[in-house]
This record gives C-alpha cells, structure tokens and sequence, in this order.
C-alpha cells in the first residue's frame, strides 16, 4: 500500500509541475505578445516649421539622414512653415505621444511666448526635450551688388536715410530678429524689421536689393557668401571663422553685445515615453559623434551638441529667460 501510495504521490507531482510548467510558459508566451514591438518599427515623422532651404531645414536633414540609416526606418522630413514655427510645433504639441512625431526647431521655439500674449501651445510644457543638436553664428550679411562694404558703412547708411532702410530675418522672433534688434538699438537706427517665411525667401530678397541687411544663420548664409552673392559684415562667434578668416567678429569691432547665437533642438511631445525619448538621445548623441555628421555640419558652420534630455530641458528655461529680457528691453510684441 505504501508503495502504491508512493507511485501515486510521484505521478500527482508530476501532473503538477506539467501543469504548472504549462502555465509559465502560456504566461510568458502571454508576455512575450504583449510586449510592444521595437521603436521604431515604421515611418517617424519630423516636423520642420520652416521652409526647404533654410538653416533649420538644412540641420534637420543632416539629422534625418544620419537617424534613418543607424535604425534602419525612415525618419521624414516635413516642412511646415509659418506664424514664427508656431504652425509646424503646434502639430506636434497635439500629435500622439508614440515617438513617430518629433520636432526639429530653431531656438526662436523657446521665444514665442515673449513675443505672442496668445499661443495654442506652450514650447516648454507640451514638449518633451530630447537633445540640443547644433548651435551656429550669426553673420551680419548684405548684397554683394550693395556699396556697403563694413558694419560703419552700414550703420553711416541707415542713418543717411532714415525710414527708408529694412533688415530681413527668417521669422519672428527667431535670433536673427533678435539680433537685428539689439543692433538696431545699440545704434538708434530707424530701420524696419521685415519677417519672412524662412531664410531662403528673405535672403534672395536681400540679394535683390529689396532689403538692406540680415543677421542670419550660418548654415543658410555660407555657400552664397562664398559663392559671391552676399557679403559677410561681421560674426557672432567668440573667434574668427577659418572658412572666412578676414571677416571679424563684432567683439573685434567693438560691439560685444551682439552675441547671440542660434541652435536647434529636437522635441517629443510632452507625454511621450522616457524609453523612446532616451532611446533618440542615445541615438542622436552618438550620431552627432560620427566623423561624416560633424562633417556635414561643420560645412555649413554648426557645431554639433548632443546634451542629455535633463540638461537640455535645463538649457531651454534659462534660453526662454534670457530672450524674454531681449524681448522687454527692445519692446518688441507681435501679437
């Protein structure tokens, strides 16, 4: 009887741990469904709210192109231009969380609420900082057709002429503006600023002669200056460029207050998941380390950043801090 009992015991703690076997392995296969496939596993869509040409554009696509080819899913470049970027980043602000819709915009992002009492977003609260990618000069620039050939003949003719002069930027409030406006100050100048959709349309309109100057960034600026279509004034950055030797920085003229710089971020929408956030970092970081990418944006004259999504989101409040003094002291309100 013993033995019959035995034999039975072991056969009944065999059925069980089948059973229990079973059930881990339904469980798991259970988990394994559950789990949401790889990110990203189709399309990304990149909003660029300005237009084809510019430099936001031309960094975007730089970063696109990298991120395509490291994880092997296309990340598209979407240009929606219009209202100082507010158009593009407002579809992003309101777009699914999911990691297929991301923004690539100019630090001007970050501004708007200086400038606009009224906003269908907020660029610090409905987005989720991933990286600074790139930061870049701001050139002083004019037609090379133009008698104006340094920062005293501009300002010498302005001044001959007041009211009749304008200076272009890309948007509203983007540094360029902003630019414009502390020279514009500094110097007392009766000249008006002129906003365009973007730097291509403002700077073949200054080649023309329909505007007097621009403070523009880099990447849009270099290849027409080194093509002979526009002059370089002077430059923002702390030394002299090495692909434009004589240009002289406005510290060199005496003008240190005109420092500001641009850089282009890239955003999520505010809820989306830390993993993808991170995950795009990592992504990014170590793309903006890659020869060819530094490469590619050192043409154009942006240097590479790739800060972490903690210290960029840092970086983008004391930003919004400082040119909302910009702002105030130059009593600039667009709406």
């Amino acid at each position: 009887m013993t033995n019959d009992f035995s034999k039975g015991t072991k056969i009944s703690r065999r059925a069980l741990l089948a059973a229990a076997g079973g059930t881990v392995c339904t469980a798991y296969a259970g988990l394994v469904m559950s789990q949401p496939p790889e990110y990203p596993n189709k399309l990304v869509r990149v909003i660029v709210p300005y237009p084809p040409g510019g430099p936001t554009d031309i960094v975007s696509r730089v970063i696109c192109n990298g991120l395509s080819t490291r994880l092997k899913q296309a990340f598209t470049v979407e240009n929606r231009p219009g209202a100082s970027g507010m158009i593009g980043a407002d579809v992003i602000a309101k777009a699914p969380p999911d990691g297929y819709n991301l923004l690539i915009n100019v630090s001007g992002h970050i501004v708007n609420p200086a400038l606009y009492a009224k906003m269908t977003h907020d660029p610090l609260k409905d987005f989720k900082p991933i990286t600074n990618l790139a930061v870049t000069p701001i050139v002083l620039v004019v037609s090379a057709n133009s008698d104006i050939h340094s920062v005293a003949d501009l300002i010498k003719t302005v001044r001959a002429q007041p009211g009749r002069h304008g200076f272009a930027s890309s948007s509203s409030g983007t540094p360029g503006h902003l630019t414009g406006e502390v020279f514009k100050g500094m110097h007392k100048l009766d000249v008006q600023h002129i906003p365009y959709k973007g730097a291509a349309p403002a700077l073949t309109d200054l080649i023309g002669g329909q505007v007097t100057f621009m403070f523009d960034s880099m990447p849009s600026s270099i290849n027409l200056i080194k093509g002979g279509k526009l002059r370089a004034l002077g430059v923002t950055s702390k030394a002299r460029l090495g692909v434009l030797p004589d240009l002289p920085t406005f510290e060199e003229i005496g003008m240190p207050e005109i420092n500001l710089t641009t850089w282009y971020g890239f955003w999520a929408p505010a809820r989306t998941p830390d993993e993808i956030v991170n995950r795009l970092y990592q992504e990014t970081s170590q793309l903006l380390q890659s020869p060819e990418v530094k490469a590619k944006l050192h043409e154009v004259q942006a240097d590479p950043v790739g800060d972490t999504p903690a210290n960029f989101a840092a970086f983008c409040v004391a930003e919004a801090r400082r040119y909302a003094a910009i702002v105030q002291q130059a009593h600039i309100k667009l709406g």
